[in-house]
């Protein structure tokens, strides 16, 4: 099990969608998320101050917040340092992933589609599915293979439901509230790659 004792939002990150290069086409991403100070509203379609520029794949109300497990960071530090676009010790700031959450104590195997995630505040978030990764997460880390590490590694994060909105801010915890419990994010995304896809 993950941390079950230290779930908390470790940051919460949003960014408008902008022009960027992705494989020498120039396309509008908001993945470029990054941490906000001060507590942010949530609302049934997402944060305050923060946009998704291809709704065929990101937004709407079943995926209205994105997540990324803190612990994921350190492998894929590694990851960039081994693949020469960054230093061994160059950190990775919270919101590299386009996640609106970084959050800790919650991986992808203990996140079941229907468990609800309680924030001290009142506001509670429903999760709903595995993120699966694209172009322009190769050209967020820097590197072609990107995308094929995070379909082999299953370290995908995972979208969220607003069930009741209000406002979050950086170092509140919650608890998970179990819901049916019959598929984890981490089986939902292995079942969803296809081989050869990456």
């Amino acid at each position: 099990m993950s941390h079950g004792t230290h779930r908390y939002v470790v940051s919460i990150n949003v960014a408008a969608a902008r022009v960027i290069e992705v494989s020498g086409r120039r396309v509008a991403s908001a993945i470029g998320k990054r941490p906000v100070g001060a507590p942010v509203a949530v609302h049934a379609l997402g944060l305050d101050g923060d946009e998704q520029a291809d709704l065929t794949v990101h937004g709407g109300l079943a995926k209205a917040v994105y997540v990324y497990p803190v612990e994921h960071y350190p492998v894929w530090r590694t990851l960039r340092a081994q693949a020469r676009v960054a230093l061994w010790d160059e950190p990775l700031p919270p919101g590299a992933f386009g996640e609106n959450l970084t959050l800790a104590g919650l991986l992808e195997a203990d996140a079941f589609v229907g468990d609800r995630l309680c924030f001290e505040g009142g506001v509670e978030l429903a999760v709903s599915e595995p993120r699966h990764p694209c172009a322009k997460f190769d050209a967020a880390m820097g590197f072609r293979y990107a995308s094929k590490m995070m379909a082999q590694s299953g370290q995908c994060g995972f979208y969220l439901q607003v069930v009741v909105p209000g406002t979050l801010e950086a170092g509140e915890r919650f608890v998970v509230r179990p819901g049916e419990r019959a598929v984890s994010i981490a089986e939902l995304f292995r079942a969803r790659v296809r081989p050869g896809r990456y």
